[in-house]
């Protein structure tokens, strides 16, 4: 605690010379077109004119169907789909920014599947009292702060803000493909804590994080986490970026910390008339590598059976050409990654899930996990060292007929090197149900969830925003 709030003092203070504002105002990135980015709104207006305040509506819907038909119509490994061959509400989000005289907030609620799927992922809700995925639960973005008039603009904001990590936006309404490469759907969507944003030119954004931990509510330890992201964008059709994260993310392993950096270049290569047959052609590539040492890990040394190397490294890159006036688009792309310790790894639903049991608060630092008893009965483990490498590829087609709305069809293969995507068989019970009792003494003494090492889906997604 005393750390955090010498560091929340130390920034306060930096900040007090700023705070006798310019009259004149300065727009970072002022007159580029980005909403051919992958990760950036697709708008280039709102229909909203308020004074002080500007809405923003989103809906999400998908359907998905897997060829390994499992019987429980679950969804392993995303954070995107969560039911198979079902219609799915995947979000509602309503909100939007307020500002007045520097002041300024905002507001995003999340209600759907993505309210239950996001933050099933958060662990430090299990240390203490009060229930703060429930508490967070229907918030994407909830944040306030003061704008200072000085260079291209400086934002201190605190509260709950998007993370930036992976380059997808976490809004289905802004990203290129609809299932997120496995870089993206592995690193965190949300931080809680505070950010400042500086624009020393037109050309860059530079940005600090004082945080509770990666993609967490709560602290998981005593320690902050420290991050950054440094943007440039010297020209409207060129996108250069770096996030990095340090942190202790082991519940329970004060002496375990976590580096991670995430960096992505986009380039809109080709830019045509309306009238020409393809009305401009972009792509992006991510690297990403990471690893956590300490408390039995040891980076990417591998130090034996009781301290085996632990690091995370991986690759997505995408295509996108546009056409029919920019309202047809053809999207392809794929990426690859390596997750030993697969700390980092999304693990499977129901009966393979790892994720601890609420009731039982016994420690268990060996996997770095504040309860010992998982709420599956056939966990699907992430102890240290245990290797998981994984790839995927899609492609699919978008119809924009205006700024509002977007219907995607797209196809998506993923493998991994051990069984865990849902299978035939499913990860519930063996017949689907909640409701059905399998083990000794029952009529199914010896089901084991389903869990497979490919799958291959189509995903159906009707996307809107005001």
């Amino acid at each position: 605690m005393k750390k955090q709030l010498l560091v929340f003092a130390l920034i306060t203070c930096s900040l007090y010379a700023a705070a006798q504002t310019d009259t004149t105002v300065k727009v970072p990135f002022d007159g580029f077109d980005q909403s051919w980015a992958n990760g950036n709104d697709r708008r280039d207006s709102t229909i909203f004119n308020i004074p002080f305040f500007t809405p923003s509506i989103m809906i999400d819907n998908n359907m998905t169907h897997s060829f390994n038909a499992p019987n429980d119509h679950t969804v392993v490994g995303s954070t995107a789909l969560s039911r198979d061959d079902e219609m799915v509400i995947s979000a509602v989000n309503f909100g939007g920014d307020f500002s007045y005289q520097g002041a300024r907030g905002r507001i995003m609620t999340q209600f759907g599947e993505r309210s239950q799927v996001v933050p099933r992922n958060d662990l430090s809700p299990y240390r203490g009292q009060y229930d703060l995925a429930d508490a967070y639960r229907y918030l994407d973005e909830a944040y306030a702060g003061y704008h200072f008039n000085k260079m291209y603009g400086i934002n201190v904001d605190f509260g709950l803000f998007m993370s930036y990590i992976g380059l997808n936006s976490y809004y289905q309404e802004e990203n290129w493909e609809y299932q997120a490469s496995f870089t993206s759907d592995n690193t965190p969507w949300f931080f809680n804590g505070m950010r400042v944003q500086i624009f020393p030119s037109k050309f860059v954004k530079i940005e600090l994080w004082l945080i509770n931990g990666w993609q967490s509510y709560g602290s998981f330890n005593d320690m902050p986490g420290f991050g950054g992201n440094f943007t440039w964008c010297p020209k409207e059709n060129i996108k250069a970026l770096t996030n990095d994260y340090y942190g202790s993310d082991a519940a329970g392993l004060d002496g375990r910390h976590r580096f991670h950096s995430d960096n992505s270049f986009l380039l809109r290569y080709y830019q045509g008339s309306p009238k020409s047959g393809i009305n401009r052609a972009a792509f992006s590539l991510t690297g990403d590598i990471g690893f956590e040492k300490g408390d039995g890990v040891d980076g990417f040394t591998n130090g034996g059976p009781n301290n085996p190397a632990q690091y995370f490294l991986s690759w997505m890159v995408y295509n996108k050409i546009w056409f029919a006036k920019k309202k047809l688009g053809w999207y392809a792309g794929g990426g690859w990654m390596t997750n030993p310790g697969r700390y980092l790894v999304l693990e499977p639903t129901g009966q393979a899930s790892d994720f601890p049991n609420p009731y039982n608060p016994t420690q268990n630092a060996s996997q770095g996990n504040p309860n010992n008893n998982p709420t599956g009965t056939f966990p699907f483990t992430e102890n240290p060292g245990q290797p998981f490498t994984g790839w995927d590829c899609s492609t699919g087609l978008s119809w924009t007929p205006n700024q509002s709305v977007e219907f995607k069809a797209e196809v998506v293969h993923r493998e991994s090197s051990v069984p865990y995507f849902a299978g035939p068989g499913g990860v519930t019970s063996p017949t689907g149900y909640t409701t059905t009792a399998f083990g000794p003494g029952t009529a199914y003494p010896n089901w084991t969830p389903d869990l497979v090492k490919s799958e291959t889906r189509i995903i159906l997604a009707f996307l809107f925003r005001l």
